[in-house]
């Protein structure tokens, strides 16, 4: 049955490639690394894999491709998107862009090691771009090799997908497969380079256009080209704005701003730090894009980075993450100046659009973290200081946290006069080192949580509604870089099994799962300080 189904589904996708075809390209058609100026993009073919062979596969993106199950198992899907195979219709190429790299600025960057196939339209008449992250060199490498290894590979791929069905705006992730080739790696830049098995994964977009998309071309003053791209973006990811004119420029920014905010606010609500928040790694559609040293916040720590890089200054921190999208869009507000030429009209957008709109969609989730129907003037302001402070005093698990909170029963009698045993009892499991709990910290906490009831009691939804509300915004399930690790030392041994039941378990991330509450857990002791479970470097 495959061997009719599958050449049929996969013949029947349908590419519609206005990038290619609208934007200007790069007239010298060789794959050597060098400067490209005056174009969007270099077309380039996927080096191919020797033995390709599929790790998994999302069918929630297989469905919105149009793609069925046994097209996605077959031996020519696995030739497909591992660069081996070139469908009907499909134009490869790599995007040409710069970029500020932890605040400064780096010229020319590019698809070092991502190969865009072409754009297909899905099954909801969408344009969804597909690129190949890991297929081997283009124009843009440097000194690089354009391939991937299966780590990065499955980590950017389960990612992808938990983080959409937290509901955070990211893009998507068809498949991961394997190349049958070894990869040479210096995992932490020690000096100790390893062989790990290559790999590739299909990410999926409506735009992978960064900032640096943007800034390349200002800083080039190739304005002309610049013009072109943002005419282009308008009228293809942006058509409700109207026609490119200044006024539509301004708008287009305004909104850029927005949805930057609106990102932001979902990274801070589930506990998420990105890790290389440099303006290339930034997309225009406001959605989370390239899923390197990422990590979830395991004890609540405002100031952890997960990015090796990052170590020492901690620009990409947790609680700095708001401030550093602000920066980046400056930067992209100072790219698109020349074509629109108002500086108020830009700063009123930052301050208004983006900063405005990360307060109040921080307020408002904070609130529905707490169970509260809205956030309410200073004494809801402390309520939220006093909280993340007792956080940080000790050891404490950000996830299991929140999600316990929902189980104080805010129905007790008495709470101004209960024990702080007793309040404290259902948030046990967010504790690392119970015995650190000492009394003025039990105290203190206790006096929280009967601010917090009263709180709740006063103007607040009853007990079930509380629950019900907190319990759609506070995951159970985050996909923690030690589960992420354990299904990656299985896969490199040749045991995808774990991959695929990580990928189910973040499927359903607010959901009850009782066969497999052994993922709801803090983070194992073994894995504090082992290489992929806490820190992890660029190196993929």
């Amino acid at each position: 049955m495959n061997a009719r189904l599958e050449p049929a589904a996969l013949d029947a996708l349908r590419f519609d490639n206005r990038f290619v075809r609208e934007l200007p390209a790069d007239p010298d058609t060789q794959n050597r690394r060098r400067q490209v100026h005056g174009a969007c993009y270099s077309r380039v073919p996927p080096a191919p894999a020797s033995r390709p062979r599929l790790v998994a596969y999302s069918r929630e993106v297989a469905d919105l491709l149009g793609l069925p199950p046994e097209a996605c198992e077959s031996e020519r899907f696995a030739r497909v998107f591992a660069g081996n195979e070139l469908l009907p219709g499909m134009e490869p190429y790599a995007m040409c862009y710069g970029g500020h790299q932890f605040g400064n600025w780096a010229g020319q960057l590019g698809d070092g090691r991502a190969i865009n196939l072409g754009e297909v339209i899905g099954a909801d008449d969408g344009h969804y771009t597909l690129q190949l992250k890991g297929a081997g060199e283009t124009p843009y490498s440097r000194s690089a090799d354009g391939l991937a290894v299966l780590r990065s590979s499955i980590r950017e791929f389960l990612c992808s997908e938990a983080m959409h069905h937290l509901g955070v705006p990211t893009t998507r992730a068809l498949c991961v497969l394997e190349t049958g080739a070894a990869v040479t790696r210096d995992m932490f830049y020690d000096g100790r380079p390893r062989q790990e098995p290559g790999a590739v994964v299909c990410r999926v977009s409506r735009s992978f256009l960064r900032f640096g998309s943007f800034q390349i071309f200002a800083a080039r003053e190739e304005f002309e080209v610049l013009r072109q791209l943002l005419d282009f973006t308008i009228s293809n990811d942006f058509p409700h704005l109207g026609g490119p004119c200044k006024e539509t420029y301004i708008e287009w920014f305004r909104e850029v701003c927005r949805r930057t905010a609106d990102m932001i606010v979902h990274w801070q609500r589930v506990g998420f730090v990105h890790g290389v928040m440099n303006t290339d790694n930034m997309s225009i559609l406001g959605e989370t894009i390239d899923y390197g040293p990422y990590g979830w916040l395991d004890d609540f720590d405002p100031d952890w980075t997960p990015n090796t890089t990052d170590a020492h200054g901690r620009r990409y921190r947790y609680a700095q993450q708001p401030q550093i999208a602000m920066w980046n869009l400056a930067q992209l507000a100072n790219a698109v100046y020349p074509l629109i030429n108002d500086k108020e009209a830009l700063e009123q957008a930052l301050s208004e659009d983006y900063a405005e709109t990360f307060g109040n969609g921080w307020q408002t989730m904070m609130a529905q973290k707490l169970g509260l129907p809205k956030f309410t003037g200073e004494a809801d302001e402390e309520l939220v200081k006093e909280c993340y402070a007792i956080l940080t005093s000790v050891e404490t698990d950000m996830t299991l946290f929140f999600r316990q909170l929902a189980q104080v029963d805010i129905n007790i009698e008495s709470p101004d006069t209960a024990g702080p045993d007793a309040l404290m009892a259902p948030l046990q499991p967010a504790w690392y080192n119970p015995e650190e709990l000492t009394d003025d910290y039990k105290s203190r906490l206790a006096t929280w949580l009967r601010s917090y009831i009263n709180r709740c009691r006063s103007k607040g939804h009853g007990n079930a509604e509380r629950i019900a509300l907190m319990n759609t915004v506070n995951p159970k399930y985050v996909l923690r870089n030690y589960m992420a690790q354990l299904a990656i030392d299985r896969a490199e041994q040749g045991d995808y099994a774990l991959v695929n039941e990580l990928l189910d378990l973040v499927r359903h991330p607010y959901d009850e799962q009782p066969d497999r509450e052994e993922w709801y857990a803090r983070r194992p002791d073994w894995a504090r300080n082992r290489p992929g479970c806490s820190m992890l470097s660029c190196s993929s």
